[in-house]
């Protein structure tokens, strides 16, 4: 059956307009652990919560009869229901649903959702991997292992093919739910002529129901007293949740069981994605302490913060007017936070994270494939994917599907998405260019004041070596692009959705597709322009100290530190991932406070026992995104650990720990704060996985360009090749020794523009000819065998590291042979399988005809010999 047949069956009660009156109210039984009516047979699949209109005068008449007609139309399909009073509230009346077997096999044919044939007695392979990971997996003792059947798609004239053990028992409670669902959200409410209003969405938004929601098994820190409960929800926060068990490895069979495989494909990907983090940490952190060991013998600090040598050099303000004259060797300490990260250490792993993110994605794509084959999603969205609702009830045009020559119901509508979106990308470029002008009006005041206000304030005179005006100016501007980036994630989010709904896309994966790829893109902008500027933009176009470049023609354009602008983009990297880390934890630590006051509030002085569909009522909703923002974090910190690692090793360190608590303080959220999520089927992660693969091409031209054009890598490797021996210097073996001088330009100050000046030439960074001159502070020489270098190091880089991650990507197949060969076994066998089980079938309807047949045959053979 189509999905479109399928919206006309639930058509509701057309024939009977008087629509259905409120269902009985039925008495709690007293049991709080309860999932079923209270004759104690029927499950709950669903619960329905809304404010009984007599006891709440505000209640509207249009409320009561819209949600009358949706009972009624629900019950005219087959689906039973039960109202109860709620025990805490007498305002509050939940209506629970249940789905009979005849019902639940109609829909699983029309879901094609796959159940159990037979057994499946072919031998599992296990990878190295499983061998070293199944010793932090739960016991099997604790957590049995799932038994493997060969499936197919249920088809209700098939019934006998399938293992009906127990009717109540074939299907899971979460497939139950699911089917309740898709039956909830066609169920109509309303028909005003030819217009048919339908789903359970629109009416929540409206306020008809408060709530609606499938039931957790049990209470996640107590077991359950029913008999046959599996007590899954316990389990899972004793083996999965609780922090006791940091150190085991995901129950990804009970999760995909209990929350559906969408659940089970996220907390796939973050394990995953963990587990290749320890490696990338562990590099990084190894490069970290390299650099951290060798600052002090770098030549570059060595001169710096020599006295003879950086304590002669006297560099030129860095602002008109107020800035003093400087020395360089007050630079001391910034130079050797510089050599930390500036070194051919972080080159080495810039190249291996380049590395790392292509064997990654190409063993997700592996790990994913065979996830795919054990949770039986291998062919989901050919054969199970449904039509949305709105898209449903909107759609407006009908084509000819030329394969399958059904009628495919199409949407025409003219799509202003596009405009939309630049014009928040434009709005958030704006806010970058307002924390650039921030900068450089922060910069002249922090170098007029700051050194003066250190030098007499005895408390703070200690750090007057760490904390010069760049530093300041760039951790003041970092919580300031912090704080932007936190408001302005609202805004974007209601207009990605606005656009997405607008859009109507035709099932529930192209509208998450597309509403991915929208948010992605906002926050790409908004996470990451002020990285970009600082690491290509910042100090490249400043002029020189006679011939300035201003914006707006009043700002001076900023330069970088006198170390380079790679400290400056550590340190904004460092802010916003632990600011983001920081604000997502007090964001889960106030849903915990928020729900620990409502069951106070709900619950004091009471010693009433609460029934299961009351205590899942006071936990939190999921939203409607449900997993997309989960999804959306870890993608953006994916981008901070592979676009900008050549600045900053200690990301993945910092991505690791972030990681090791964010899939436990999702386990828990799940488990103990949020009502049990509708299980969805997924086969992947979706429109993420070419987001990741784009960030992973993008992280090479990244990083490529921050060694090349960021760093003082390139300048120290021409001067150490090239510039410190003939014909250039007079020195016939390579060194470092001079290579401050040869960073640094001379400026006249008599060039200056009436300023008062020493008695001294001063000195700038660039590579410029000098005063006096044929051609005066243009570029020299050096300048342009720099830039030569560095265009050849990009190009080169990039090119070797391109053709090994796509060496790499063609030597790994996305899905193992082995595991190819395994899935066209077991489709072999399962039509073998259908194709017996029918033969039989027939044989035994068939028998009876055959046995009269052949009585009737041996009475015509006795009659003709009498």
């Amino acid at each position: 059956m189509s999905s479109r047949l399928t919206s006309t069956h639930i058509g509701g009660p057309e024939e009977n307009p008087v629509l259905a009156l409120d269902s009985t109210r039925a008495e709690f039984n007293g049991n709080p652990d309860s999932l079923f009516f209270n004759d104690g047979k029927r499950r709950i699949d669903f619960v329905l919560v809304y404010e009984d209109e007599s006891k709440n005068a505000s209640e509207k008449k249009g409320s009561v009869m819209r949600r009358r007609f949706f009972e009624g139309s629900l019950m005219n399909l087959g689906v039973e229901l039960e109202a109860t009073q709620s025990v805490m509230d007498e305002k509050l009346v939940y209506v629970k649903v249940h789905m009979p077997f005849e019902v639940l096999c109609t829909y699983a044919e029309v879901l094609h959702i796959k159940l159990p044939i037979q057994p499946n007695d072919l031998a599992q392979q296990s990878s190295a991997y499983n061998c070293f990971t199944r010793h932090f997996y739960p016991s099997e003792d604790v957590i049995a292992k799932e038994p493997d059947f060969f499936t197919a798609p249920f088809r209700k004239d098939q019934l006998k093919c399938f293992c009906v053990k127990d009717r109540e028992q074939f299907f899971t409670p979460a497939v139950r739910s699911r089917m309740a669902y898709y039956i909830l959200s066609r169920a109509p409410y309303d028909i005003k002529g030819s217009v048919k209003k339908f789903g359970i969405s629109k009416l929540l938004d409206g306020g008809v129901y408060k709530a609606a929601y499938p039931l957790h098994d049990s209470r996640f820190n107590v077991k359950s007293k029913e008999p046959d409960c599996p007590n899954e929800r316990f389990l899972l926060y004793n083996e999965w949740a609780h922090p006791k068990s940091f150190y085991k490895m995901q129950p990804l069979d009970l999760i995909r069981k209990y929350f559906g495989e969408k659940i089970g494909i996220y907390f796939a990907w973050l394990g995953f994605y963990t587990v290749m983090l320890t490696l990338a940490a562990a590099v990084g952190l190894g490069c970290f302490i390299y650099g951290y060991t060798t600052r002090e013998s770098s030549t570059w600090s060595k001169e710096v913060c020599d006295p003879q040598i950086g304590g002669e050099i006297i560099m030129c303000p860095q602002c008109d007017q107020i800035c003093p004259y400087w020395r360089l060797n007050t630079t001391c300490e910034s130079s050797k936070r510089l050599c930390i990260f500036d070194n051919y250490g972080t080159l080495v792993f810039a190249i291996f994270m380049s590395v790392w993110v292509t064997l990654f994605l190409e063993f997700w794509k592996r790990y994913q494939a065979e996830l795919e084959h054990d949770w039986d999603t291998v062919e989901f969205l050919q054969q199970e994917e449904q039509l949305r609702p709105e898209y449903e009830a909107k759609c407006v045009y009908e084509r000819v599907n030329p394969v399958t020559q059904v009628c495919v119901s199409l949407y025409a509508a003219v799509s202003c998405g596009i405009s939309t979106v630049l014009f928040w990308v434009l709005l958030i470029i704006a806010s970058v260019v307002g924390v650039i002008v921030y900068r450089l009006a922060m910069f002249i005041n922090f170098s007029a004041k700051l050194r003066t206000d250190l030098k007499y304030t005895k408390e703070l005179e200690p750090f007057k070596e760490y904390v010069t005006p760049q530093m300041a100016t760039s951790i003041t501007a970092s919580i300031i692009s912090l704080i932007i980036i936190m408001i302005l994630n609202n805004f974007y989010e209601k207009v990605a959705i606005w656009i997405t709904d607008f859009e109507l896309p035709r099932t529930k994966t192209e509208y998450e597709n597309s509403l991915t790829l929208k948010m992605f893109l906002f926050q790409f902008v908004n996470y990451y322009s002020s990285c970009f500027y600082i690491a290509f933009f910042k100090g490249k176009v400043v002029g020189y100290p006679g011939q300035p470049v201003y914006w707006f023609g009043a700002f001076r354009n900023e330069e970088c530190d006198p170390g380079g602008c790679l400290t400056e983009l550590t340190t904004q990297l460092s802010i916003i991932m632990t600011g983001k880390a920081v604000w997502n934890n007090i964001q889960e630590v106030l849903l915990w406070v928020k729900n620990l006051i409502f069951r106070h509030c709900t619950q004091v002085g009471s010693e009433k026992v609460i029934p299961r569909w009351e205590q899942d009522y006071q936990l939190q909703p999921i939203g409607k995104l449900g997993l997309f923002y989960e999804y959306l974090e870890m993608v953006i910190q994916f981008g901070f650990v592979t676009l900008f690692v050549a600045s900053f090793p200690l990301a993945p360190l910092l991505a690791l720990f972030n990681n090791l608590c964010e899939i436990r303080v999702d386990a828990w959220k799940f488990t103990t704060q949020s009502r049990r999520v509708v299980p969805e089927k997924a086969q992947d992660i979706g429109a993420w996985q070419p987001i990741l693969q784009g960030v992973a091409i993008l992280a090479v031209a990244t990083n490529a360009a921050i060694i090349a054009f960021t760093s003082d890598m390139i300048p120290r490797l021409v001067y150490y090749w090239a510039i410190s021996v003939s014909p250039h210097s007079d020195g016939s073996n390579h060194t470092m020794t001079g290579f401050i001088n040869s960073s640094l330009s001379v400026f006249n100050i008599t060039d200056f523009n009436g300023n008062s000046n020493p008695n001294v030439d001063t000195l700038y960074r660039d590579f410029r000819n000098p005063p006096n001159h044929p051609n005066q502070y243009e570029y020299s020489i050096h300048y342009w065998h720099v830039i030569a270098a560095k265009l050849a190091f990009m190009i080169v880089v990039e090119h070797i590291v391109y053709f090994t991650k796509f060496m790499l990507s063609y030597m790994i197949p996305d899905v193992p042979e082995a595991l190819k060969e395994q899935i066209k076994r077991e489709r072999y066998l399962t039509q073998v399988i259908l194709h017996e089980t029918n033969i039989k079938h027939f044989k035994e309807l068939m028998k009876p005809v055959a046995d009269n047949l052949q009585d009737e045959i041996e009475e015509s053979e006795l009659n003709l010999r009498l």
